[in-house]
């Protein structure tokens, strides 16, 4: 038997040659109907595109840059980024683009990073846990490459973006812990210069505001978005605070790690302090008590990336998309919840 050519996949698939031709390319257009026909009858013949040839024509690569600027550690031990790197390799598979992870952790990385990625390599970025201003998204986009951000863009940056409500969600968490008749909340942060750190905690000042309760910085401290971060801010937050009954940490890894220094203080969870995380990773289903927290489609989230990134690519044009994902609070027993752990 040949090798299985275009032709066969339109004939198996009862299209045209050129309907056949938009689907293994790529292209938009083509219903999903359509599509899902053309696919089933790539995997039935084993139809391999000519990627050589096929780039000679598109000009493309049919590889996608993926760069999270944090430490490897972090990259792989945080069930976030797992989850939403799923999401992004799911998505970009079905349309047969490469995934290039490229992990950038100094300043010498992220210029050896830029180097490769504006050299031709890639048809477009996505970019992941930017700090501060980073530079890096205005420097690809100034080199003609499409580029989306994970999470809101840094401050002024005029670039595409797929994030979750972070302020909704965040907002949930606190009423939700007023609602319990908690009165001394505090709140464990992510890093102040990440968007979603600074709007989760505005959120977390808004919805005590909005209760009438007076602000005390007493009772925020930083975790940065990690395990042990989260373990150290509860034991600052017991030691200024000892008389405080409910925490909104705002990450899961960190809701994981305050929860470790409560069981070693004594406090019980959530008789004493009732906690609430952010994430509603696999994580909030394993600690003990089973852990509250606001769920964020971190799948869906890449997901959409890919679909936001390569509409710009196919596009070619500066329009800057943003998608703002829905939250929803998943109440277990850390705050009150049965203690099945059911949501």
């Amino acid at each position: 038997m040949g090798v299985p050519t275009l032709e066969e996949v339109a004939r198996a698939a009862g299209v045209s040659r050129a309907t056949a031709s938009r689907v293994v390319n790529g292209s938009p257009t083509v219903g999903i109907d359509v599509r899902q026909s053309v696919e089933r009858a790539i995997a039935q013949l084993g139809y391999v595109p000519n990627r050589a040839a096929r780039s000679l024509v598109t000009r493309r690569n049919d590889s996608v840059g993926v760069v999270i600027a944090e430490p490897t550690g972090r990259i792989f031990g945080d069930p976030f980024f797992l989850e939403v790197l799923r999401g992004i390799s799911a998505a970009l598979g079905s349309r047969q683009i490469q995934l290039v992870l490229v992990m950038s952790q100094s300043l010498d990385e992220e210029r050896r990073a830029e180097r490769y990625l504006t050299g031709g390599h890639v048809d477009g970025v996505i970019l992941f846990s930017l700090h501060g201003d980073d530079p890096l998204p205005a420097h690809l986009q100034s080199h003609g490459i499409p580029v989306v951000v994970g999470g809101e863009p840094p401050r002024g940056a005029r670039v595409s973006y797929v994030d979750n409500d972070n302020h909704g969600g965040a907002v949930a968490a606190v009423r939700h812990l007023i609602d319990q008749g908690r009165t001394q909340i505090a709140t464990i942060t992510g890093p102040w210069d990440m968007p979603a750190g600074v709007t989760r905690l505005l959120a977390y000042r808004e919805a005590l505001r909005a209760a009438g309760v007076a602000h005390d910085p007493d009772l925020e401290e930083g975790g940065g978005f990690t395990r042990e971060g989260g373990r150290h801010a509860m034991e600052v937050l017991l030691g200024r605070c000892p008389d405080i009954d409910g925490v909104f940490a705002a990450s899961d890894l960190m809701a994981a790690g305050a929860l470790s220094t409560l069981h070693a203080a004594g406090r019980r969870v959530p008789e004493d302090v009732a906690v609430v995380g952010f994430d509603d990773s696999i994580l909030a289903l394993s600690t003990q008590p089973p852990l509250s927290s606001v769920r964020q489609s971190m799948e869906v989230m890449g997901r959409e990336l890919v679909s936001v990134l390569l509409q710009a690519i196919d596009a070619r044009d500066p329009l800057v998309r943003r998608v703002v994902l829905g939250t929803e609070l998943i109440v277990r027993q850390s705050s009150g919840g049965p203690p099945t752990g059911k949501s």
